[in-house]
């Protein structure tokens, strides 16, 4: 069994709730727009990191992370980018690469609004975790974490909190 989290636009900037909430997990997936190389070091040196670059992430966030990671964790592949769009509405992209690899989770990020779905057409589940920092619209800061058992997805959990909420750098 692996225990992950899963964040968003973090923007440069790190909750500190993310150490209580993330504690337990094995390793942490972060969706793009980290902000900045130090972001990316703090979350890595607290846990495993993989990661996506997005829109907003520079040089040095590029070319430490790639623009998708298609991989698998335990039985399940794993597609995740920072701009899918939303469930159902991909990217021609992202909609080419969801019919080639056939993946059981595909994780976006970008729209800063969270959403758990399980796409039927598709056949995976579609995880954003919306958005863990302060920068954009979203009034509330959130994060997820779950558990992958072979082929089982299962304890899904969310984290929210106000956006008000002191930030770290």
């Amino acid at each position: 069994m692996t225990r992950i989290g899963i964040i968003s636009d973090t923007h440069g900037h790190i909750h500190p709730k993310i150490y209580d909430f993330f504690a337990a997990v094995d390793e942490i997936w972060h969706a793009g727009d980290i902000g900045n190389i130090k972001t990316a070091d703090t979350l890595a040196a607290f846990k495993p990191l993989r990661a996506v670059h997005g829109n907003i992430d520079g040089q040095d966030v590029r070319l430490s992370y790639p623009p998708i990671q298609l991989f698998m964790k335990e039985e399940v592949k794993v597609l995740m980018t920072h701009i899918g769009v939303s469930a159902g509405q991909y990217t021609s992209e992202v909609k080419k690469l969801i019919q080639k690899e056939c993946p059981q989770i595909f994780v976006c990020g970008h729209s800063h609004i969270l959403k758990i779905k399980y796409q039927t057409k598709e056949k995976l589940l579609h995880l954003n975790p919306g958005a863990a920092g302060t920068s954009g619209f979203h009034q509330v800061i959130t994060m997820l974490r779950f558990e992958i058992d072979g082929k089982e997805i299962k304890n899904m959990e969310i984290m929210e909190l106000p956006r008000s909420s002191r930030i770290i750098d």
